[in-house]
């Protein structure tokens, strides 16, 4: 099977579920250079081929990506092909699709958000309006280059459509206008040309019909003429968000970084995942934290000090068939880890006000004298906890359920980046293992708390940021005040 998708027009939270479904069973994507990398995040397991095509420069001719799809798909696989925006608005799906029906090759079309529409709208400007544009045309700025004229009915074109948008038009820009204004449209009709749009480094210049060809602008982008984009002024919206053009990396395990990569694009900044960490079972392969489980009931306290650790207990304690009525009462470290422990149907009976080890400890001190603790936890970390447990009289159980280890290297663009953030310790070692701790003290950098902006000062660099609540909200938080005071 052959799928032919649209991944939108840059954002990769304006991909389909239905797209993001075939992508996850996918054994094959062949992608175009407009797909959001993001979205390959989707297919991890798959076999990727990247076709993009870009001005004068094309990996495969559209011959060469006809004939790769039913190779692919001769050989028994899951095939998505995906491409910029919506396959049948000037994406040549429908020549692949004829292509899978001569071979006899079932297909299926999954539509996608055409830049046409969603580009105009990240920019502040509606195709249409009431009093102002009833009625908009999507035009290629690119003709098939072998026809000998235009098949564009230019002087209908021209005055009959109240919002024109060209596609693909940047190169063939002066030849538009020129079009345009013999045809008819007036030379001061309101213009706007939008590169990469929808994405975090979009841009958007205004300008009249007759002076868009002085534009310095490069593709990929659209070209909009039209009254609507008079209401750009009024109705902007995506450069307003806080961390608008800011590039951030995000360091933390692949499997984690979800909800960090979120939040961030949510306010606009566009995200690089760069794990320098993956979660792995620990070096005794459960055998303490199993040991420990078979007597569960023993252990007056279970103390998860991190989310990873709660969950992968929670995984070994299914193992063997139990639940959370086998433990006692629970401890967790902070917020998050709390909250992902109510997943498994328990509210902590411990959660201190400062998420760090020694404030754990201290809220312990009064209840863990004679009493035996269990601490699921990484297999490498800081004694504190233990340690001043024991002191309180306690005695304790040290099982890990997880360790860490350092992900394989991803190639990043450092100096593109504005911000690395940093949500552990384990974070901060395993990127210095892996990149030059140069690009440390070059770029700012976010702990998500005191204890990774200890271990950044242990390597010479001074986080500019530090999350006050030790969460990833917490961190967020930070990030957004932080560039917020620059923009004062």
């Amino acid at each position: 099977m052959v799928y032919l998708v649209g991944a939108g027009p840059g954002d990769a939270g304006l991909l389909t579920l239905k797209a993001r479904e075939v992508l996850e069973a996918a054994d094959v994507v062949i992608y175009d250079r407009l797909a959001d990398d993001f979205i390959l995040n989707f297919c991890a397991g798959a076999k990727k081929i990247y076709v993009g095509k870009s001005s004068g420069k094309h990996t495969l001719k559209q011959e060469e990506i006809n004939k790769l799809l039913v190779e692919e798909a001769r050989q028994n696989k899951i095939v998505v092909r995906l491409k910029g925006g919506d396959p049948f608005v000037f994406g040549r799906g429908g020549e692949e699709a004829l292509y899978l029906r001569e071979n006899n090759l079932p297909f299926e079309i999954i539509p996608g958000v055409t830049s046409a529409i969603a580009v105009p709208a990240y920019a502040g400007i509606p195709v249409t309006h009431r009093g102002i544009a009833t009625s908009f045309a999507v035009i290629t700025g690119h003709e098939d280059p072998t026809k000998p004229e235009s098949t564009i009915n230019w002087e209908k074109l021209s005055t009959a459509v109240d919002t024109l948008i060209f596609l693909m038009g940047v190169a063939n820009l002066p030849q538009i206008v020129e079009k345009l204004i013999e045809h008819g449209r007036k030379p001061d009709t309101p213009a706007a040309l939008i590169r990469w749009g929808t994405k975090s480094n979009q841009e958007v210049f205004v300008t009249t019909l007759a002076e868009a060809p002085n534009a310095k602008i490069l593709p990929p982008a659209i070209f909009i003429v039209g009254e609507v984009v008079n209401l750009r002024e009024q109705l902007k919206w995506f450069e307003l968000r806080p961390l608008f053009g800011k590039k951030i990396l995000v360091t933390r395990a692949r499997s984690q970084a979800s909800k960090l990569s979120s939040a961030l694009k949510n306010l606009g900044a566009e995200v690089v995942e760069c794990p320098t960490i993956k979660i792995v079972p620990p070096s005794d392969n459960f055998l303490k934290i199993d040991a420990a489980i078979k007597n569960l009931r023993d252990f007056d306290w279970t103390i998860f000090t991190s989310a990873n650790g709660a969950e992968k207990f929670f995984e070994r304690l299914k193992v063997h068939g139990l639940d959370a009525r086998a433990l006692n009462k629970v401890a967790a470290i902070g917020s998050a880890t709390a909250e992902k422990i109510s997943t498994f149907g328990i509210i902590a009976d411990v959660v201190p006000k400062n998420f760090v080890a020694e404030s754990l400890a201290e809220s312990l001190k009064n209840f863990v004298d004679g009493k035996k603790i269990l601490l699921a936890r990484a297999e490498e970390a800081r004694e504190v906890l233990p340690e001043t447990l024991k002191k309180f009289g306690a005695a304790v159980t040290i099982a890990p359920v997880y360790k860490t280890e350092i992900e394989t290297p991803a190639q990043i663009d450092f100096d593109s980046i504005d911000l690395i953030t940093f949500t552990s310790s384990s974070t901060v070692k395993n990127f210095v293992a892996t990149y030059d701790v140069d690009a440390l003290k070059k770029i700012p950098s976010a702990a998500i708390g005191t204890i990774t902006s200890q271990t950044l000062q242990s390597f010479g660099v001074t986080p500019a940021v530090v999350a006050e609540e030790f969460t990833i909200d917490g961190l967020v938080e930070a990030i957004k005040k932080f560039y917020g005071r620059q923009k004062i």
